[in-house]
């Protein structure tokens, strides 16, 4: 891809967000280099909650991508956008009944763990529930370890799973797994529970789009 095709995209992210990580990671994969804009969500009440970021998003959630003219919000989205407009390589298999496999593994973290764990929710349950941080804590450790178990169990019989989630190439199944996985270690969640993801995980890290894609790896890292 040219850099000036890269330079289309600009994207809207925080650091720490696991969404904003996996669409970094299918960035990388697709070989864009977007120019990055920063929206710190603890700073100033949540520089999500601006009205200028209001504007271009009324959900006040990260990341946004804006291509062309368009502004896409949802990474679930913004994966798939990214994978129509550039082609290859690509996120979703070709046969339905793979691509849906796919999605489906994609979603028991997109929809499942991710929800009742990003920083909203816990903020609700500390300021409104009166909920500890240990207590905080533990309602993470239980969404993401059974989550966790089914992707194990459906990995570990699936003759789909290669080296990666499906077959031996990264999916949006990976995109999504990774950034989880990091999500786990905050939380000291012991994950030798979960050999598949873990060796899933030591396979997406030998490549760069998702090693780069890290947290600690952006320029925003506090």
């Amino acid at each position: 891809m040219s850099s000036n095709t890269s330079a289309e995209f600009t994207l809207y992210g925080y650091f720490r967000s696991s969404a904003a990580f996996r669409v970094r990671i299918a960035l990388n994969l697709k070989g864009i280099k977007p120019e990055l804009r920063f929206v710190h969500l603890r700073k100033d009440g949540g520089q999500q909650n601006t009205a200028e970021y209001l504007a271009l998003n009324p959900q006040g959630l990260i990341p946004m991508l804006v291509h062309n003219g368009a502004a896409i919000g949802q990474s679930l989205a913004i994966i798939e956008y990214l994978d129509e407009v550039v082609p290859e390589p690509t996120l979703l298999p070709r046969d339905p009944a793979d691509r849906a496999l796919v999605r489906q593994l994609a979603d028991a973290v997109a929809c499942d763990i991710h929800p009742v764990n990003n920083l909203r929710v816990l903020n609700y349950l500390r300021d409104e529930m009166g909920a500890s941080d240990e207590d905080r804590t533990k309602w993470q450790r239980r969404w993401i370890m059974q989550g966790f178990s089914a992707l194990e169990t459906w990995l570990s019989s699936s003759p789909q799973t290669g080296r990666f989630c499906h077959g031996d190439h990264p999916t949006m199944a990976d995109i999504f797994l990774i950034p989880q996985m990091t999500n786990a270690r905050r939380v000291q969640i012991d994950l030798e529970a979960y050999p598949t993801l873990l060796r899933i995980e030591k396979a997406a890290f030998d490549l760069s789009a998702f090693v780069d894609a890290q947290p600690q790896m952006q320029p925003d890292a506090e």
